[in-house]
């Protein structure tokens, strides 16, 4: 007999009641350190006390709307973001996956505009995950994510992970867009070069096409930077955003230029929830907070820390783990057992963790992660590999 609820996923045998910080705590009070910050979602931690504000705060004034009316929170986000960024204009979803659909919409309805309504091709790269709508997992194009589901969207073209030489070949006057995310997170915290990006950049625009960056995970500070491809120096022309934009409401954006976006007028696109007041105080207080040089330089003070200590894991357990790689607070440690075991081996030690694809598990705490419960993350980790079965 099918469960009540719908068995798509394979969870944890583990529930929460409260969380405080870098803390997750069970019914019976059994405290885990909490490294996956609900992948990347949780930037500012649990029950971080200023979204707390925010949101209760715009709880008690109006929820929802719709967006048949002028939504002031809306606006304000929007300011912020885009006074921030590249983008000219925003549009506020509900999660990732969604801004995905919109991005590819945006994609395609440029070049209809634009005279070239046949022009529709993007190019995608293995490894990546751009969420689980029929077109997102059309651009992933991951045989694990498409199996079973028919017919795909036409229009994607992936091509492998790193290799700019095949990247140099495909492109052309048939493409309209280059999506890639700067950091792969469900591909193994695998990050594109600056110089790769730097090349990617000046491809898109010899022959005209859009560059669409999948920021979900590791923008909003992750990586140290307000967004991953700032570190290279570009602007995309297109941007997905989610996860870490709400501090663990539910919230997305599809960022743009005005040039990218001029086709998408009133009737082209729409959303029930999606840029909704609750979300938006929210929204609008993790970005001020993480906007702010100061916040990002301890996250680039903490990352560093982190990451030295994950250093001296590795060579500690050569058995366990070969090498730590990300960027920032985006860091993944290589595995010789299967990631999956490392994360429920951790579940002992009260550490969680995420798997993601080439061996490897995410290590993605709240920004605001303290020294210490850095320092106390290696231990738990350092007793995880331990307790690890010898090969």
């Amino acid at each position: 007999m099918i469960p009540t609820l719908l068995p798509t996923y394979n969870r944890a045998p583990l529930a929460f009641v409260k969380g405080q910080g870098s803390w997750l705590e069970t019914a019976d009070g059994t405290r885990y350190l909490d490294l996956a910050a609900g992948i990347a979602v949780n930037a500012l931690g649990h029950a971080n006390p200023d979204l707390v504000a925010a949101l209760t705060e715009q709880a008690g004034r109006v929820w929802h709307v719709s967006n048949l009316y002028q939504i002031p929170e809306q606006q304000r986000l929007a300011d912020l973001i885009c006074g921030a960024t590249f983008a000219d204009t925003a549009f506020f979803t509900n999660s990732g996956t969604e801004a995905a659909e919109l991005a590819i919409k945006m994609v395609r309805k440029y070049w209809s505009d634009a005279g070239s309504p046949d022009r529709i091709e993007i190019l995608t790269f293995e490894g990546s995950f751009h969420g689980r709508s029929t077109g997102a997992i059309a651009a992933a194009a991951s045989e694990k994510m498409v199996k079973g589901f028919g017919a795909l969207m036409p229009g994607f073209r992936s091509l492998p992970w790193g290799d700019m030489d095949a990247l140099k070949a495909a492109i052309g006057p048939q493409t309209a867009a280059v999506m890639v995310e700067p950091v792969q997170g469900e591909g193994g915290i695998r990050p594109m070069p600056d110089a790769d990006l730097k090349a990617l950049r000046a491809m898109c625009d010899e022959v005209g096409a859009l560059l669409l960056l999948d920021e979900v995970q590791c923008g909003m500070g992750r990586t140290g930077r307000l967004f991953a491809h700032e570190w290279a120096g570009i602007t995309p022309d297109i941007m997905m955003v989610a996860k870490g934009i709400g501090g663990g409401f539910p919230l997305g954006a599809v960022l743009a230029t005005e040039r990218a976006a001029a086709g998408m007028v009133a009737g082209t696109h729409g959303s029930t929830y999606g840029g909704n007041p609750l979300a938006c105080a929210v929204g609008a207080k993790v970005v001020e907070i993480i906007s702010d040089p100061a916040f990002l330089a301890e996250v680039n003070r903490k990352a560093a820390l982190f990451r030295q200590k994950l250093e001296g894991l590795v060579a500690a357990h050569p058995n366990v783990f070969e090498a730590v790689r990300g960027q920032g607070l985006m860091l993944g440690l290589k595995c010789k057992p299967a990631p999956a075991d490392v994360v429920k081996a951790g579940y002992g030690e009260h550490i969680l963790t995420v798997p993601a694809a080439d061996n490897v598990i995410r290590l993605l705490p709240a920004l605001t992660i303290t020294d210490e419960d850095i320092a106390e993350a290696v231990a738990r980790l350092d007793r995880t590999a331990a307790a690890m079965p010898k090969p």
